[in-house]
């Protein structure tokens, strides 16, 4: 459960990766939502690192009817 509402910046972000992973440097807020247990982190074919949605961070979408 959140113990804060997100920013618009942070739910900008869950809706980028509810499409597809990004780079892990490509958005300031990926630490606060990594602390929240929304994103993880995950590493490509090519070793890249990138930051994907975990359950949880895919149920804050889905409760906002932004995610099925």
């Amino acid at each position: 459960m959140l113990r804060r509402l997100l920013s618009h910046h942070e739910l900008a972000t869950l809706l980028l990766l509810l499409h597809a992973p990004i780079d892990a440097r490509a958005k300031p807020e990926i630490p606060i939502l990594q602390e929240a247990g929304l994103v993880e982190q995950v590493r490509d074919d090519a070793g890249a690192t990138r930051i994907r949605l975990t359950s949880e961070g895919s149920a804050v979408l889905q409760g906002l009817g932004l995610a099925r």
